[in-house]
C-alpha cells in the first residue's frame, strides 16, 4: 500500500469512528434499544394518511410542479380537454388512447384537432410529430403532487404519454389518494397483470444537466390537468 493510499485509508477510519461516536451521543438517552417498542407507530400500510382536503392538496401540489389545473363536473370533461390542448398550444392533432372516452374524442375532432387513435399502434415517426397526447390516469396523490398512469386502455402505452411534447390528463376526484401507500394498493391489481406505471409529478424536468433545469428531457414539457368533480 503506498503512502497516499495509507493517508486515505486513516482519514476514511478517522471519519467512520467521528460518524459512530455522534450516533452513540445522538442515541445515549434511548434505554430500549428495539425501536419496535421504544416508539410504538399505530399506522397500517396503505391505509393513508389524515388530510382535511384531499382533492385540494392534491391540485395545489400539482400546481407547484409548474403544471397548469383546472377543476370542472363530470357534465364539462369533453369541452375542458379542448380547451386544456388548445392551452398548451396543439393547434393541429393529439394522440389518444383506443379505450379513451368517446365523447372526448368527438369534441376534440368537433374542434377541428386531428385525433390520431393509437390503434393500430402509431409509428414513433408519427408520434414524434404529434403535438399533444390526452389520456385518463389510474389514481392522484395528494402528499406528493403525483398522477399514476397503469397503461390500460384509456391511458395508452407509455411511448404514447412520452413523446409528445403536452399532455393533458383526466383525474377523477374519487381517484384522488391521501399517500404513496394508498396509491400502491389502487395500482396494485394492474401491476398483477403485468401492466407498467408511471408515476408523473410535473412536467417532465431534470436538473442534472450543469445543475440547470431542463424542461422536456424524457417526457411531456407540459403537463395540463382536469380534475373531475365526480363525486
Amino acid at each position: 500500500m503506498s503512502a497516499q493510499q495509507t493517508e486515505m485509508s486513516a482519514r476514511d477510519t478517522a471519519a467512520r469512528a467521528e460518524i459512530f461516536a455522534r450516533i452513540r451521543r445522538g442515541t445515549a438517552d434511548i434505554t430500549d434499544k428495539n425501536p419496535e417498542t421504544d416508539t410504538p407507530i399505530n399506522w397500517t400500510y396503505g391505509g393513508g394518511i389524515e388530510m382535511e382536503d384531499v382533492v385540494g392538496t392534491f391540485v395545489q401540489k400539482v400546481i407547484d410542479y409548474s403544471a397548469t389545473v383546472v377543476r370542472v363536473k363530470s357534465a364539462d370533461v369533453a369541452q375542458a380537454v379542448v380547451e386544456g390542448l388548445k392551452a398548451t398550444g396543439a393547434r393541429m392533432n393529439t394522440a389518444v388512447p383506443a379505450g379513451l372516452d368517446a365523447d372526448w374524442i368527438y369534441a376534440i375532432r368537433a374542434a377541428g384537432l386531428e385525433a390520431r387513435v393509437d390503434d393500430p399502434q402509431l409509428s414513433k415517426e408519427t408520434l414524434n410529430e404529434t403535438e399533444a397526447v390526452v389520456t385518463a390516469a389510474a389514481c392522484g396523490v395528494a402528499d406528493t403532487g403525483t398522477i399514476v398512469l397503469t397503461h390500460v386502455a384509456d391511458q395508452g402505452r407509455r411511448a404514447l404519454t412520452l413523446v409528445p411534447d403536452r399532455h393533458v390528463c383526466v383525474v377523477l376526484a374519487s381517484q384522488v389518494v391521501s399517500d404513496v401507500p394508498e396509491a400502491v394498493q389502487i395500482v396494485k391489481p394492474a401491476v398483477q397483470e403485468g401492466h407498467p406505471l408511471t408515476w408523473i409529478s410535473g412536467g417532465s424536468a431534470t436538473s442534472d444537466i450543469e445543475l440547470s433545469r431542463v424542461d422536456g428531457v424524457h417526457g411531456p414539457r407540459t403537463l395540463y390537468v382536469i380534475v373531475v368533480d365526480d363525486a
